[in-house]
């Protein structure tokens, strides 16, 4: 009997007992949510997610090849309804899925926000149809497209670009001269021509350029399929290939752009999705403190 015993103990520590959890079950469309998994045993390779027939690769916690975590986006378009999220990762060589259950719940932005700017600037003549063409290819190549495997803000937490009173929040519908064309997809501040922003987190320049609708904007790689940007600049000042560090002077606020009167556009793009960049900024921070 103790013989049985003994192989029965042995037999059960070859396997790693996983924990999985989420950051939170309900979740608002446009905004996004933290998978977490812990393991008493080294994996023997990352942990990956699969949500909405995207997969997506698990990191190290802290190097640790027991602790692993990744932050998902959830579309701004995404429907109000239950979705699956599995997590896959290998056990004694053998292949594990585990399914949970989120609710993807109405974000209430704000409804028919009524903007007014120059004609030229909601119906686009076909020059400029082929030069935001152009620029979102640029972006999409040099930007949204990539995603750097490794951590670039060295576990610091963000903060925002610059202090002042937010003039406009993510996800409201925009109504441009009477049409309605879009939703807001970052978070305004109140600013100056000249007033400092300032980088949120440690990351590389990645990207600046003049854009039709955003004007002087800076893209920003934080590592591991995020990144921030910062739009309607008078003045940057930093250039591409450049590693910043948080708070840094990275440029001046202006009225570049599609725009009604000098302000920032602050937007945060996780794996090519736009998602709240005040919601994403919290929920990072909260799972640095506690796991970091």
């Amino acid at each position: 009997m103790k013989v049985l015993l003994l192989i029965f103990f042995t037999f059960l520590s070859l396997f790693a007992k996983v924990d999985i959890s989420l950051s939170h079950t309900n979740i608002k469309h446009g905004t996004s949510f933290a998978v977490i998994l812990q393991s008493d045993k080294n994996l023997s390779q990352a942990p990956n997610v699969i949500f909405k027939d995207k997969t997506y690769q698990m990191f190290t916690i802290n190097g640790s090849i027991q602790n692993y975590e990744v932050f998902l986006p959830v579309d701004y378009h995404n429907p109000k309804q239950k979705e699956n999220v599995q997590v896959r990762y290998l056990e004694d060589e053998q292949l594990v899925k585990k399914n949970i259950s989120i609710n993807i719940i109405d974000g209430k932005y704000r409804q028919n926000e009524i903007i007014k700017v120059a004609k030229g600037k909601v119906t686009l003549s076909d020059k400029n149809k082929e030069k935001t063409a152009q620029e979102y290819n640029k972006v999409f190549k040099n930007v949204y497209s990539v995603v750097t495997l490794y951590d670039l803000t060295n576990n610091s937490t963000f903060q925002l670009p610059m202090d002042s009173k937010i003039t406009s929040a993510f996800g409201n519908a925009r109504v441009y001269n009477g049409v309605a064309k879009s939703y807001h997809t970052g978070t305004d501040f109140r600013a100056s021509v000249g007033d400092e922003v300032k980088a949120s987190n440690d990351g590389k320049v990645v990207l600046t350029m003049d854009r039709f609708y955003l004007g002087h904007v800076i893209y920003i790689d934080h590592g591991r399929g995020a990144y921030t940007y910062y739009s309607h600049l008078s003045k940057i000042l930093v250039k591409e290939g450049d590693i910043v560090k948080k708070g840094q002077l990275i440029a001046k606020s202006g009225k570049t752009g599609r725009i009604t009167g000098p302000h920032l556009h602050y937007a945060v793009r996780l794996y090519n999705t736009t998602v709240d960049p005040l919601q994403y900024t919290s929920l990072y921070n909260e799972i640095v403190k506690k796991y970091h």
